[in-house]
């Protein structure tokens, strides 16, 4: 639980720079390529990880298991969100991004049960949590065709995430071994290279040093440690815990928001940041039930 806390935190801090302090911030690279570089560094410093354990790495099948976590968890969704940008706001791409919990609920069952356990009362807490979410960042109705396709688009992303991170659960439990670094390897280095080409081809490449430096100081003091938190949390919780993320990280900045900036807020807000949070903590604490027998062997056949 501190683990999925922290990386909330992690993410909530790289949102809340970008408003408070952006000249801490370098936004020098188009965004495909600013992730690729991420995951470059997340596949490198895991293998190098795996090595110095002595980690167990996994063979064929898992292997290509672990390449379509990197392309569903994370290239897909990312390529989508890329396309949306231009017509959907941040604040709706967040909203619509709390839908996750409320996908994986629905996915955990067919897909993850990697952990062998689901949340009881589930579906509830998160439809709670969305309602909490939409309360404080309301949607922007389309107003174009080209706005309500890329709409679409972001609801697609969040719909690859959620079957992704069951996916992802599902394997990381089946990885030989206790370490999560021969994942974290081989999903970094395949999303780090989709997402590559992803940018040479819809993006205008930026190969300066004096723009890239900054990216890699940036990525390596504070998106780094988040996604080792998030492949190490992959083996130790279920998928449905792991993408409260997606409500933890924005109410996480949003409160401290509110802190640091003190705006005027109404009951609409504050019911929904009192809605997130119940939503949120009813995932995370309510006890988990053990799935069926049948079901839990499914984690080791394809």
């Amino acid at each position: 639980m501190a683990g999925l806390l922290l990386l909330c935190l992690l993410w909530s801090a790289g949102s809340l720079s970008t408003d408070l302090l952006p000249n801490l911030t370098p936004h020098l690279l188009p965004p495909l390529e600013s992730q690729a570089i991420a995951f470059a560094l997340l596949a490198a410093t895991a293998t190098v990880a795996g090595f110095a354990h002595r980690a167990r790495w996994p063979g064929l099948l898992l292997v290509e298991d672990a390449i379509l976590v990197g392309l569903c968890l994370v290239v897909a969704p990312a390529i989508l969100l890329a396309l949306a940008r231009e017509w959907v706001s941040d604040l709706t791409r967040v909203a619509i991004l709390s839908l996750v919990p409320v996908f994986t609920v629905v996915f955990e069952p067919y897909i993850g049960l990697g952990t062998g356990q689901h949340n009881r009362g589930g579906l509830p807490a998160s439809l709670l949590a969305l309602v909490g979410t939409l309360c404080v960042f309301p949607l922007d109705t389309p107003r174009s065709l080209q706005a309500g396709i890329a709409v679409a688009a972001v609801f697609l992303a969040a719909l690859c995430i959620a079957a992704a991170n069951c996916w992802a659960v599902r394997v990381a439990v089946a990885m030989p071994g206790r370490s999560s670094a021969p994942l974290a390897a081989i999903a970094g280095a395949t999303a780090s290279a989709g997402l590559a080409l992803a940018s040479l081809i819809a993006e205008r490449v930026v190969l300066r040093w004096d723009a890239v430096a900054p990216e890699l100081a940036w990525t390596g003091a504070a998106e780094l440690p988040g996604l080792l938190l998030l492949f190490w949390l992959m083996r130790r919780m279920s998928a449905v815990r792991m993408t409260t993320r997606f409500v933890l990280a924005p109410l996480i900045a949003s409160v401290a928001g509110l802190a640091l900036m003190r705006p005027t807020v109404d009951l609409r807000g504050w019911l929904g940041l009192l809605l997130m949070a119940t939503g949120a903590a009813w995932l995370l604490l309510a006890p988990e039930e053990s799935a069926p027998q049948e079901d839990l062997s499914l984690k080791l056949t394809r």
